[in-house]
């Protein structure tokens, strides 16, 4: 079985670390570039063509809502997992209308992020929204 190619887009670089050891765990995943703001993770996602890209949705110089329709015009086939610390349901609805295909907040258990890069689109939206709706009813 290949190796889901991931890169990591975040500009806190413990973030990226910490990710970057803990995904290749999972057993099949390759951690295969790192960015530390939108514009660099369009770059990289160019260069590198991965098959799913972490992104933090405020970093520096581009934004990963910005980052990630451009990403998608670039790679239309890359999932797109939108990392970020604001679960309110504004950001959720900039992120779908931006590209993503999923969207977990971060401190998030290490599962449901590694469940995210191998569900298809309609499995993870409808998952992460539901958990939602679920915490704050």
């Amino acid at each position: 079985m290949s190796k889901l190619r991931v890169l990591i887009a975040d500009d806190r670089q413990q973030v990226r670390q910490e990710l970057r050891a803990i995904l290749p765990l999972a057993g099949n995943i390759e951690v295969v570039g790192e960015a530390a703001d939108g514009l660099e993770a369009v770059r990289l996602a160019a260069a590198l063509q991965p098959q799913a890209v972490l992104l933090d949705l405020q970093m520096p110089v581009m934004d990963g809502y910005q980052a990630a329709a451009q990403i998608k015009a670039i790679c239309p086939a890359c999932r797109l997992i939108a990392l970020t610390i604001h679960g309110d349901e504004t950001a959720r609805r900039r992120a779908a209308d931006a590209g993503f295909d999923a969207f977990i907040v971060k401190g998030a258990p290490i599962s449901a992020l590694i469940e995210a890069l191998g569900k298809n689109e309609e499995d993870s939206h409808g998952r992460y929204n539901q958990n939602k709706e679920d915490e704050e009813g």
